[in-house]
């Protein structure tokens, strides 16, 4: 994943960090309805709920979190929140311990866990853009797309080994420690942070205006409104056909669980190739170009799941499909994570990125629902061809011209230039997850 550029040492800290802790959750993917069904004897509707009502009321305890966040030291933050995750997950093993686990507690740590998501990653973006110059934002983001794709590829099968060889609950425990070695990690990286604005410091009250202001950031600027629609759409719409491609492929179609899960593991190889070639691409083309193709591109694949058949022909079809998707979302992902964090005032990065990911976790919960009730009305299939011709519109919705000037409050102060830069930072020049295929929140 190196790309022969050197981002300095606090750099390589936060990727380490980030490296861990997404290693441990993709050791832990599914791990919570596992242990629901196996443990707890949980049916579909406690499962489905368990999911959906643990992200949903994360989102919406996260709401508050932007503002709280956005006037405070991003590094402590970011440690808080790895160690509040930390906790909350070793929760669980010490109650299966003890006889006295149940579906309540895993609710409350998965609202934990999915509120704590979503203020690291707001906060692990203002952190970022404090480390480096804009112009190495865009190598930075490559680097964590490269290692979100890594992840997800090795991730899985080491926790599908594990839950075999020492049940569900052993692979929860390996994501808590990972949170807490990402904590250590982050601790010692470098750099000082600019005081937070007057007025707004430690132990300051949050006004009740500050919980909007990520939203009216997003749809005054010219540059991100269109963007933020774009993405919020095509992430709703594609996590959307998730379930109802397990049932059409495990039920209808016959393939066995391991068929499944090769067609949407092996395709992530391409997300290491697409994130590799993100900065070569915007250096020739621009970043403007960049977004645009690899945008509209990505839109194009899903409407072909919709004529998955049974045998080696629709496992190959779902694979093909898969690949283009994957190496189109992770070209676009670093490039449209860096657009939104160029365009986005430091003041304002955290409250943006909260509102940012709570819009898109809720608009998820929404589509899936909808496309639940879509799919046993018309079928599976029907539906995700549905999804996929809508999928197909989303890129009108992309900005069709290179963007002025950031918009900026008149209130809002200049971005302050506070930080050193980081030691041993060449001046040249994080992460996505269908969750694997979406871009960043």
């Amino acid at each position: 994943m190196r790309d022969g550029h050197r981002l300095g040492r606090s750099f390589d800290r936060l990727w380490a960090a980030y490296a861990t802790s997404a290693l441990g959750t993709w050791l832990a993917f599914g791990a919570f309805p596992l242990i629901a069904v196996q443990v707890l004897g949980a049916g579909p509707a406690e499962v489905a709920a368990l999911s959906s009502a643990g992200a949903a009321v994360g989102a919406a305890v996260a709401v508050p979190l932007g503002p709280w966040v956005e006037f405070r030291s991003k590094r402590r933050v970011l440690v808080g929140m790895d160690l509040v995750r930390f906790v909350a997950l070793l929760t669980i093993p010490v109650a299966y311990a003890l006889d006295a686990l149940t579906l309540v507690q895993l609710l409350f740590v998965s609202v934990a866990v999915a509120a704590c998501d979503i203020a690291f990653r707001a906060a692990s973006g203002a952190y970022l853009k404090m480390l480096l110059p804009a112009e190495e934002l865009l190598v930075a983001n490559s680097r964590f797309e490269a290692t979100t794709w890594t992840t997800t590829v090795v991730g899985p099968p080491l926790g599908g080994a594990a839950v075999g060889l020492l049940g569900p609950v052993a692979t929860v425990v390996a994501d808590a420690f990972s949170h807490l070695l990402s904590a250590l990690a982050i601790r010692t990286t470098d750099g000082e942070e600019p005081e937070p604005p007057p007025g707004r410091r430690k132990g300051g009250r949050i006004r009740a205006g500050d919980l909007l202001d990520g939203w009216r950031h997003l749809f005054a600027d010219p540059g991100l409104r269109p963007l933020f629609l774009n993405t919020t759409l095509f992430n709703g719409l594609l996590m959307a056909t998730t379930p109802l491609l397990a049932v059409l492929m495990l039920g209808r179609l016959g393939f066995a669980p391991w068929q499944y899960g090769l067609a949407f593991a092996a395709p992530s190889l391409a997300g290491l190739l697409g994130s590799r070639l993100a900065t070569p691409l915007v250096t020739r083309f621009g970043q403007h170009r960049v977004l645009i193709a690899s945008g509209a591109l990505r839109a194009v694949w899903p409407v072909g799941l919709a004529f998955v058949g049974p045998g080696t022909g629709g496992l190959l079809l779902v694979m093909g499909v898969e690949l283009g998707l994957i190496f189109c979302c992770a070209v676009f992902n670093p490039v449209h994570a860096t657009y939104r964090l160029r365009r986005t005032p430091a003041d304002r990065v955290v409250r943006t990125l909260t509102a940012w990911s709570v819009t898109t976790k809720a608009s998820t919960a929404v589509l899936t629902a909808a496309w639940g009730v879509l799919g046993g009305l018309l079928g599976p299939r029907t539906a995700v061809g549905l999804a996929g011709v809508l999928l197909l519109a989303t890129p009108l919705l992309l900005p069709r011209r290179t963007a002025g000037a950031p918009y900026r409050p008149a209130s809002a102060p200049a971005r302050t230039t506070g930080v050193r830069p980081v030691q041993g930072s060449a001046r040249s020049s994080w992460p996505a997850r269908r969750k694997r295929r979406s871009s960043r929140p």
